[in-house]
């Protein structure tokens, strides 16, 4: 992977808002609107790997007259869990990243106000069966398993391509993933492979023993796993398995190539979604910040700032995505009543697993 790879990469993955430069991105709180006027301060609680472009950002504020402030509470996994433990005194006005892998909770809770904006075209294919009217869809992507090409050239091993071969021998001890219960691609991969498997006896649980018994390392979150243990994640790491994303191997661009892959058999597909929060203190300039995030400008900047697709079908994707970022025609899915209902049995018995 180039350096300039790895850092746009590294901006798409661990900035905040604005996060072109060290610059503040909105005044100091305080500020309010008059009753029924959008304007003053709107809080926008947010996961860490949350970011727009600063001019975009900046434009925003001057033409609507809102400081747009930002608060990252980690990853969606730890966002949702605060959302709803904060439900009835809310640390913000709207909240951004939460996705259809941790959407029950926080909708279950109520901590979510009604609110359905104008959709642009292609985004009504990512709502919510429950919660459309208080979640609005904003980006997409697939959470997939990516390998490093030149790592396994180097070696003269034959790569994996499926859910199936990652518990092969070969594979021993060169895998890293992020937590099902601490990260959303954690939980996104979780389900993969509970879509892939099932939940009968013996099914995607025994899946994942055979994984940790072949040598998986399971860290808190995508950034740990990627930046961390990932042999093309510009770092030291050893392991050239990793759980990321299909637009992933966009970014590692060398000389007209990409040096990872995405296994598109092992995708699952994930969607983020942003709210108004029930008691904001201004709820009509989150329902602004909302609106924004639907427009032309934002949706086509997703891609290089957010490493997502948009959910608009009115803006192009950049060259290289429309090139190298290889959407699974054919992604697992789990439906979302199943997870309303299973998720919290699932996390405790794949805590069991993971920790034995």
């Amino acid at each position: 992977m180039s350096i300039t790879s790895v850092l746009v990469l590294a901006a798409a993955g661990c900035s905040t808002l604005g996060g072109d430069d060290n610059e503040p991105t909105a005044t100091e709180p305080g500020s309010t609107a008059p009753e029924g006027e959008v304007g003053g301060e709107v809080v926008l609680v947010t996961h860490e790997s949350f970011t727009l472009p600063k001019k975009l950002v900046k434009a925003f504020e001057a033409e609507s007259g809102i400081d747009l402030v930002t608060r990252a509470a980690g990853d969606a996994g730890t966002l949702s869990a605060k959302l709803s433990l904060t439900k009835d005194n809310p640390t913000g006005d709207l909240a951004f990243g939460i996705d259809n892998t941790f959407a029950s909770r926080p909708l279950g809770e109520g901590v979510f106000a009604t609110y359905e904006p104008t959709l642009p075209e292609g985004a009504s294919d990512y709502t919510l069966d429950e919660g459309a009217d208080k979640l609005t869809p904003i980006d997409v992507g697939h959470v997939c398993v990516n390998i490093d090409k030149t790592w396994f050239e180097k070696q003269s091993i034959e790569p994996p391509s499926t859910l199936a071969d990652l518990i092969d021998p070969t594979y021993s001890d060169l895998m890293v993933a992020p937590g099902a219960s601490t990260s959303s691609p954690g939980m996104a991969f979780l389900l993969a492979t509970i879509a892939e498997y099932g939940d009968a006896e013996g099914g995607w649980q025994g899946y994942w023993s055979s994984l940790m018994d072949n040598g998986l390392k399971v860290v808190d979150g995508w950034e740990d796993a990627y930046y961390g243990d990932f042999t093309q994640g510009g770092g030291k790491g050893e392991r050239p398995i990793v759980v990321s994303y299909d637009s992933s191997p966009a970014f590692t661009v060398s000389d007209g190539e990409t040096t990872t892959e995405a296994l598109l058999d092992t995708c699952f597909r994930q969607v983020e979604y942003a709210g108004v929060l029930e008691g904001a203190a201004n709820p009509a300039g989150a329902e602004a910040v909302i609106d924004w995030l639907l427009s032309d400008e934002v949706q086509a900047a997703l891609p290089t700032s957010m490493y997502v697709y948009p959910v608009s079908d009115s803006v192009e994707v950049p060259t290289d995505w429309a090139t190298y970022a290889v959407q699974p025609p054919s992604p697992l899915s789990v439906p979302p009543a199943d997870i309303a209902t299973n998720r919290e049995q699932w996390l405790s018995e794949w805590t069991d697993v993971v920790t034995r």
